[in-house]
């Protein structure tokens, strides 16, 4: 029987890869963001459908859920970036990436988990960051975002469990089209007082000009391979960014 995969935030970038992974491995594909009809999509898309969610948004999550039937894999890969001196990010900023990135995480979680429960299967796959891999700088905030996930998603993975249910984590290296300055709710320019320019140069350029980063396939195939794991691994580097992280001191 062909399963049914969920994945949030498949506008572009990792959820779109992950998408387009999944339906060319012949599954059946739910893509979901906040505006379907603006979706755009490579490859056979006869097993892909739409729907429009905000994970923010509680009616939102209930009616994409009613509208998907059964779920055998959910992805939470939906979030957005949030770099600058923490000095000066509004907290309005925090709890925004805070809403989106944890809570909208575990709301979706909370809204799948019965019926995987009701049939002893399934998988959960939380999209993190290598940032909980490696402390960075003028990330603060979106460190916290992530590293929540990780704690509740090891936690999580013990209680489901019980009931043949998997829960896994992928953390994603850089990569400069697809996470922080790109999708960024404020622009980092207006996050970097003057105080902080000769600090954050060097960091910036660094971001603009990676030694290594994390490629879409590096991603999509981190979620395949953490769906498809019985051995109990909870942690999935993607990208050779992440894989250095592991093994750094």
């Amino acid at each position: 029987m062909t399963k049914t995969i969920l994945i949030t935030g498949t506008s572009s970038g990792y959820g779109k890869a992950i998408a387009e992974h999944f339906l060319a491995k012949r599954w059946n594909v739910i893509a979901t963001m906040r505006r379907p009809e603006a979706a755009c999509f490579d490859g056979d898309v006869s097993r892909l459908r739409l729907l429009p969610l905000d994970v923010t948004r509680e009616d939102s999550i209930a009616e994409a859920i009613k509208a998907s039937g059964p779920i055998d894999v959910l992805v939470n890969n939906a979030g957005v970036g949030g770099v600058g001196a923490f000095e000066v990010m509004p907290m309005s900023l925090v709890r925004a990436l805070i809403e989106t990135n944890t809570i909208g995480v575990m709301a979706m979680c909370q809204a799948v988990i019965p019926q995987m429960r009701e049939r002893r299967s399934g998988v959960i796959v939380n999209v993190t960051s290598s940032v909980t891999l490696g402390a960075f700088p003028l990330a603060a905030a979106y460190t916290a975002s992530k590293q929540a996930i990780e704690g509740f998603t090891g936690s999580l993975a013990h209680e489901l469990a019980y009931f043949d249910i998997r829960a896994k984590l992928v953390e994603p290296g850089y990569a400069p089209t697809t996470r922080f300055g790109a999708n960024a709710i404020v622009p980092v320019e207006r996050l970097l007082p003057g105080e902080y320019a000769d600090f954050a140069k060097p960091i910036m350029e660094a971001f603009a000009k990676p030694s290594l980063t994390t490629k879409e396939s590096d991603v999509s195939e981190a979620v395949w391979n953490a769906v498809n794991d019985t051995e109990g691994q909870l942690r999935f580097p993607a990208g050779p960014d992440a894989v250095a992280l592991v093994g750094a001191p």
